[in-house]
This record gives C-alpha cells, sequence and structure tokens, in this order.
C-alpha cells in the first residue's frame, strides 16, 4: 500500500488539494531543535509534500477553539524518506515543527505509516504550539494488508467521520487509526462509540506496547541467565507480565 491509496481512500473534495512541495530548509529552520535533527533531515528525506488544506472554506467543517487550543486546519502532509532515514524520529520532528494539527503520511520502502498526533498551546511560549500526547501511528505495508485494511480504508474517508469541528474530524482520525492498531491485537474492527472508550483503549494499547517490549527483555535476560534459581524468577516475572498483557487486551 502507497499513500496514493491512503489519499483517495481520504476522498478529499478537489478544493482541499495543494499538492506543492516544502522545502526541507523550512524543516531545518523550525523543527530541528539540535544538529542531530538537522542531520536527520537532510540525510534522511527525499521530500515534503503539501497535499491538503483541510479548513472549513475548503471541507465544509467548522474551525475549532478553546483555551487549550485552536484547530482552524488539519495539514495533510506526505513524507518519503530515504531508506536509511530515522523515522520515529523525523515523524515527531514534523508534527512538532507545523503549528497545525497534521495528518503525515511517510513513505519508505514501498510501504506507508499514517500517524496523528494533538497540538495545544504552549504554556512557557505565547504563541506556540506543542504535541498533546503521543503520536499515533500505524504501519500500512503489503504484510499488513489484511481483511482488517479494507475496513480501515473504508473508515478513513471525510464522509465518514465526524463533521461538527475540525477537532471533532481531526480526533475522529486518530481514532479510526487507534481501531486499526486494536484490531490487529484482538482480531476484530470494532470503533469506539464515544470518545471515552477511545481514550480508555488508547491507554490500554500503550500499556500494550510497553508490556510487550517487557516481555522480550524478561526473555532475553532468562536467556542469558546462568543460575537456576534466578531463572526461575525471571520465568515468573514473565508470566504475570503475560498475564497483565491479556488483561490489557481485554479492554481493547
Amino acid at each position: 500500500m502507497n499513500s496514493e491509496t491512503i489519499v483517495a481512500a481520504l476522498d478529499l473534495p478537489f478544493s482541499s488539494r495543494l499538492d506543492q512541495r516544502v522545502p526541507k530548509k523550512l524543516l531545518v529552520e523550525n523543527g530541528a531543535a539540535t544538529s542531530a535533527d538537522k542531520r536527520y533531515i537532510t540525510e534522511g528525506i527525499e521530500s515534503i509534500y503539501w497535499l491538503a488544506a483541510l479548513k472549513p472554506t475548503t471541507i465544509g467543517v467548522p474551525e475549532y477553539r478553546d483555551s487549550i487550543r485552536e484547530y482552524l486546519e488539519i495539514a495533510l502532509l506526505r513524507l518519503t524518506l530515504r531508506p536509511e532515514a530515522r523515522i520515529a524520529r523525523l515523524v515527531e520532528l514534523v508534527h512538532r515543527a507545523v503549528p497545525y494539527p497534521v495528518l503525515l503520511l511517510t513513505d519508505r520502502d514501498d510501504a506507508t505509516e499514517i500517524s496523528a498526533a494533538h497540538k495545544r498551546w504552549s504554556q512557557g511560549e505565547a504563541g506556540k504550539t506543542v504535541l498533546d500526547g503521543e503520536i499515533v501511528a500505524v504501519h500500512c505495508g503489503e504484510k499488513d494488508y489484511t481483511e482488517h485494511m479494507t475496513e480501515f480504508l473504508e473508515l478513513l474517508g471525510l464522509g465518514r467521520q465526524p463533521r461538527t469541528s475540525i477537532y471533532a474530524l481531526y480526533q475522529g482520525w486518530l481514532e479510526t487509526l487507534l481501531t486499526l492498531q486494536a484490531a490487529r491485537l484482538t482480531g476484530l474492527f470494532n470503533p469506539s462509540p464515544n470518545p471515552p472508550h477511545a481514550a480508555a483503549r488508547q491507554e490500554a494499547l500503550g500499556e500494550c506496547a510497553w508490556l510487550e517490549s517487557e516481555m522480550t527483555r524478561l526473555r532475553k535476560t532468562a536467556a542469558k541467565e546462568k543460575q537456576v534459581s534466578r531463572q526461575v524468577e525471571l520465568n515468573l516475572e514473565l508470566k504475570r507480565v503475560e498475564a497483565a498483557l491479556a488483561a490489557a487486551r481485554a479492554r481493547l
């Protein structure tokens, strides 16, 4: 699957399309906090395109303002990376650099990752925005194309998302990503019925990711351990983590 397939699934009106190339130097100037970040951008990014500007005048969805954030539009961007690129860091830099909420399509090695992350006003710098919570991302490669991908692509469509405000629309897309994440663990593609369920699902998904990492660490440690008593302790700890993982998955 590539970004063209996803853009088609979004079913955006022609009036929202821009298809403008974004110079890498803009990301260097606005998103690179360190010399290492500048190097990641210049060496790892092949191109950046601003595909569409989703705002009231282009998609007919009202803007959103409160004391925490101001969502005047959503930027749909496509980031094409070179094979050696540090994908996680570059995705984070793009989401941080753009003042609007971003729906980011990241192409690398014939696969696309879709990511979203809420923004809010910075408490330390007036007029500046910062990420509000974790970046939610799903990988869409050929091996990921299961029966859930068809349901996922159908749900991505603009017409299937909330249209009460730009914030509600963006939250709808973020929840769609969470639904696919959960489906890959449970085998069931069940969209969240309400925001509290979506928030609980996101928390459970984060817990699952941590527990899976902990299981991997424990298995590696146990494989190297020579003392039998310590192996027993590690195996007992592994069983506790497995039980916790099963409980977290049950909350999805």
